[in-house]
């Protein structure tokens, strides 16, 4: 089965559409995992037909997109001495040691116990991300006029949530974040101070969103697209 021509620029949130056909099908399937978009089509369909097809479904393909992406993983890859480790636009080795007792960085490695790696390293994370997930959120509360109704920040863990805000002000953002390119954790955090202001997401929330980061969709997109890997 090969991609068919003409093909190559279909997208759907910002995921390439792969096209396959084959002589033996008689219908016309679309398949959507994390991070990937498959459209199965007879060969005598014409490309035309196709791409209506596509429209047609395009927002149940970026619907089940966006919920793969929110499908964070609870139990992660076991972690393994020398792997590198994305934080805040720097790029850590873990260094694993029977005889640390606590993590602790030095440059650009971290050190973690051999026992319980992965909770060390959450605790970790969340300790270090408050302060730069606190003044990101701040800046952006006070960019958009919304600074005095902020009242705090967290470093939250909540499954299927990459951020969220209270009425009464308080802006959780999840500490898997600090693992995505510093735009998209950008855009989360300017994402929830919007909701200072417009606790939904009305046209006048997303002109928020907007006047600060015009490229927010993009963001949005990777996120939908990758987050299942953070």
């Amino acid at each position: 089965m090969n991609g068919a021509a003409g093909t190559n620029d279909w997208q759907v949130a910002g995921i390439p559409v792969l096209v396959k056909r084959s002589a033996r099908r008689r219908t016309v399937a679309l398949q959507v995992k994390p991070g990937e978009v498959t459209l199965y089509a007879p060969t005598r369909v014409p490309d035309t037909k196709l791409l209506e097809i596509l429209d047609a479904r395009r927002d149940w393909v970026a619907g089940h997109l966006a919920q793969y992406a929110r499908m964070i993983p609870s139990a992660p890859p076991s972690l393994t001495d020398g792997q590198p480790l994305a934080f805040l636009g720097d790029t850590l080795t873990l260094r694993l040691s029977e005889g640390v007792t606590r993590p602790a960085r030095h440059g650009d490695t971290l050190n973690l116990p051999t026992h319980h790696p992965d909770a060390a390293l959450e605790a970790w994370t969340r300790h270090a991300a408050h302060e730069p997930y606190r003044a990101l959120v701040a800046g952006y509360a006070a960019q958009l006029g919304a600074q005095g109704r902020l009242r705090r920040v967290v470093v939250a863990g909540a499954r299927g949530r990459w951020g969220s805000c209270t009425s009464n002000g308080d802006i959780r953002l999840h500490w898997r974040l600090s693992r995505a390119p510093l735009p998209v954790l950008h855009y989360v955090a300017l994402h929830e101070a919007a909701h200072l202001l417009e606790l939904n997401h009305s046209p006048r929330y997303w002109a928020h969103v907007a006047r600060l980061m015009p490229d927010w969709q993009t963001h949005r997109a990777w996120l939908r697209a990758h987050g299942h890997t953070l």
